[in-house]
């Protein structure tokens, strides 16, 4: 297969799968650590109106969903990438980064989250995925 071609598909490959981890985690959030009482998590509205509710607690799977969906989209960008792995994997983190940072200024939570999320849940995850990979 072409190496420009495969790249390509490696990082569709990496956002998908990524994404779909990161969905997972989401989706069970609710069931692992129960939103806040008299909370509508359901809309983006909602969410931006209950975050004032939230604990520390309520920003464990956010984390985990944003670190895991970033970490398996970088592995799987850097398994299945020709040629410059490392590239292609934090590029892949760099869509979620962003994705991130756009969540983190419209719903507005606290500072501390925000600097953790932005600062390890992307970049470090890719470059752990790329590792993981196998790749040099």
């Amino acid at each position: 297969m072409n190496p420009v071609v495969k790249n390509i598909l490696a990082v569709i490959a990496g956002l998908i799968i990524g994404s779909i981890v990161n969905m997972g985690i989401v989706m069970l959030s609710g069931a692992i650590i129960p939103p806040p009482e008299g909370g509508d998590i359901t809309t983006m509205e909602g969410l931006k109106a209950t975050m004032h509710l939230f604990e520390p607690k309520h920003f464990i799977m956010p984390f985990l969903a944003h670190a895991l969906g970033t970490l398996t989209g970088a592995f799987v960008t850097a398994k299945i990438a020709a040629t410059r792995k490392m590239i292609f994997a934090l590029l892949v983190s760099a869509f979620f980064f962003v994705g991130g940072a756009i969540s983190a200024s419209s719903l507005g939570g606290p500072l501390w989250f925000n600097a953790l999320d932005l600062i390890v849940a992307y970049f470090p995850m890719a470059y752990l995925g790329w590792k993981l990979a196998g790749s040099k």
